[in-house]
């Protein structure tokens, strides 16, 4: 008689079920290989995962590798993301390499691997930012049109593509997790499989990503507010007192990122609902107390945010570089004013009124922009290796 599996997802059980069963389930996204599963004759107590199952994920030599002393045979060598998606080896004392550079090599091997797949993903984003550029140029430059027609028809389009942009992002982020988890345990996935497994977790993913990036959102425009305050005031007090509210909100920014740093993880890969996700990353986030500082996942996602931000920096000044050089007199001149006008706001209305209106995008721009979104998985790659690395070092 065929092994029959019970699988746990969401907190509940499903089965008993055969390999065929759950192949199917695994085909609609309904088991990833961190699911909790036991055989239906075998006691409660010994839970393992999906990906231990034989014949349902295709394993090849697992991730994020540690080095063996020299006179371990190669069986006895361990994966630490490999075991924590329920996939291990015989353990044996082990010395790490050194994690981020395992982290940025993994990354970039799992990209490579799924790149055609990580492109569609990344055409979720990059198909309405083309669609609102092309459609305002086109109808910027429509013989016969009226202005305000054609002002209408840009704005309406260019909000219809952001609504569409915002609706996506929770697949996007869904689609990441579950393609990197499958090339990670070396189980190759088509597009489509991932759009229809990503696609179920968009309620969940899209409530706990509004409250996130929300709250991100407030908290950037809370330090624009106190700048703005910093460059407009002349109490000493004032400044004195917008300084101390600015690094509260750094204080505060800083404890938030650290309370959500694997929330997609958990929520997709561990199907956890949105206060077991925000609870088990700010466990997991704060885990590796006994480590060095520079291994502990806290200042290791620190680091990879860090790259990205200063990436996705550059690819900005270098887009925007021939605009800002021509704007910058103006805003030199507006700035040395500042110091001496009696009223900083009118200085910086006409700042402001002296800027160029025409606010479209160069061919070099768009494309620089769509760079960054092609290379953009890469970010969410590297948080999936790292919260696996994590989950194996508890």
């Amino acid at each position: 008689m065929a092994e029959q599996w019970i699988i746990r997802v969401q907190g509940k059980e499903y089965g008993p079920a055969d390999l065929a069963t759950l192949r199917e389930w695994k085909a609609d996204g309904r088991v990833l290989p961190a699911n909790p599963a036991r055989q239906a004759d075998v006691e409660e107590a010994h839970w393992k995962t999906a990906g231990d199952i034989p014949g349902l994920f295709q394993v090849e030599p697992p991730p994020v590798q540690t080095n063996v002393e020299a006179n371990a045979s190669p069986a006895r060598t361990v994966s630490r993301a490999g075991a924590s998606a329920g996939i291990a080896a015989d353990t044996a004392t082990t010395t790490s390499k050194p994690p981020s550079r395992n982290i940025l090599v993994e990354t970039f091997r799992i990209y490579f691997r799924g790149f055609f797949q990580f492109f569609c993903l990344s055409l979720l984003s990059i198909v309405p930012i083309v669609c609102a550029e092309l459609t305002n140029r086109f109808v910027d430059t429509a013989p016969g049109v009226n202005v305000d027609l054609r002002t209408l028809v840009a704005v309406a389009v260019g909000l219809c593509m952001l609504v569409l942009r915002i609706v996506l992002v929770p697949v996007y982020i869904a689609g990441i997790q579950i393609l990197t988890a499958e090339l990670a345990t070396g189980h190759r996935l088509g597009f489509f499989s991932v759009l229809n497994a990503a696609v179920k977790y968009w309620p969940r993913v899209a409530g706990l990503g509004l409250f996130v990036y929300g709250v991100f959102f407030l908290l950037i425009l809370f330090a624009l507010g106190i700048a703005i305050m910093v460059v407009t005031s002349a109490a000493l007090f004032s400044i004195v007192l917008a300084l101390g509210l600015l690094a509260f909100q750094v204080w505060l920014f800083g404890r938030f990122f650290i309370n959500v740093l694997f929330w997609q993880q958990f929520t997709v890969l561990e199907n956890a609902n949105v206060s077991e996700a925000l609870r088990e990353s700010r466990r997991l986030a704060r885990s590796g107390r006994d480590l060095p500082w520079y291994q502990r996942p806290l200042w290791r996602g620190a680091l990879i945010v860090s790259i990205w931000i200063a990436f996705a920096l550059a690819i900005a000044v270098v887009a925007m570089w021939p605009r800002l050089a021509a704007e910058w007199p103006l805003v030199r001149d507006s700035f040395s004013q500042l110091g001496v006008a009696q009223d900083p706001q009118v200085v910086l209305q006409k700042m402001m009124a002296s800027l160029p209106k025409n606010q479209t995008a160069s061919f070099s721009e768009l494309g620089l922009t769509v760079l960054q979104r092609i290379l953009q998985p890469l970010l969410g790659i590297a948080f999936v290796v790292l919260y696996l690395d994590t989950r194996q070092e508890e």
